[in-house]
């Protein structure tokens, strides 16, 4: 049985800023405006994959930004947003999960409140500073990098991380990462439940994508992590493919994506 575990922005879907050429779907809208979109392509090939796998979105976003998004899949299953702080279970959200999240990083809470001090104080920062469910901070910055190397200086030896990504800077407690909610997903549903959903008593193979820093914890919990190439230095250990590489042809990321899970899916079927 396949689980394929993937980040959403700029690995399944795109911004409107971003031009993916030909044929797209708009997949969310927001306060009336088209904002994200998938190729065709792989819009087509999810809903082929969704009835072959187990596939569980892993995402930043908060509830209300991923409940925004429309895959043509339905609500998936499970979901983790808010970097695995909270578990969707058919888009409820789970409250035992989120008490255990929230028990994991109190001791972080020092640290988010003397980050939140110095976000005030930068006169870069152009957004407002928001604690997400009381897990992490984010805000978006004039100059993000200097932003985020001004959090580093000044939050040095504590038990969070600092990350940048576009115009976003978030401050993340070290424990809140999307691996530690892949080990956790794993111990809450556990495999036999996935087993009986399948009707399968086979070995699970686990596949995940992302595009970013925040997704390497979860890549390499995977026994195949699909990524760009300039995450591959930071991923240790597990089996790791960007699909271009492979296959010699230029594309969307998403593209290349679901093209190989598909083609796992479809080699599972057959036993091979």
């Amino acid at each position: 049985m396949i689980v394929f575990y993937s980040d959403l922005d700029n690995t399944l879907i795109y911004s409107y800023r971003r031009e993916i050429g030909g044929k797209k779907r708009c997949v969310e809208v927001y306060q009336g405006r088209e904002i994200s979109f998938m190729s065709e392509y792989s819009y087509h090939l999810l809903q082929e994959i969704s009835k072959k796998a187990l596939f569980i979105p892993v995402t930043t976003r908060t509830m209300e930004q991923y409940q925004r998004i429309d895959l043509g899949i339905g609500i998936p299953e499970y979901a983790l947003v808010c970097n695995g702080g909270i578990l969707l279970v058919n888009g409820q959200r789970d409250d035992a999960w989120y008490e255990e999240s929230r028990n994991m990083v109190q001791g972080c809470q020092e640290a988010l409140h003397w980050a939140a001090g110095l976000l005030e104080k930068d006169n870069n920062v152009n957004f407002e500073i928001r604690n997400i469910e009381q897990l992490f901070l984010f805000t978006k910055s004039a100059q993000p990098a200097q932003t985020a190397e001004y959090l580093r200086q000044g939050l040095a030896h504590t038990q969070v991380d600092v990350f940048s990504n576009g115009a976003k800077v978030y401050v993340v407690p070290k424990k809140l990462t999307k691996g530690m909610a892949l080990c956790r997903f794993r111990r809450r549903i556990g495999s036999s439940v996935l087993f009986e959903r399948q009707g399968q008593d086979t070995a699970l193979h686990t596949i995940a994508a992302g595009d970013s820093e925040f997704d390497i914890p979860m890549l390499q919990q995977a026994d195949v992590a699909l990524a760009p190439c300039e995450l591959h230095s930071s991923i240790q250990g597990g089996h790791i493919i960007y699909p271009e590489q492979s296959s010699g042809q230029k594309g969307l990321f998403a593209d290349f994506v679901l093209r190989y899970v598909e083609e796992k899916c479809i080699l599972n079927s057959l036993n091979v």
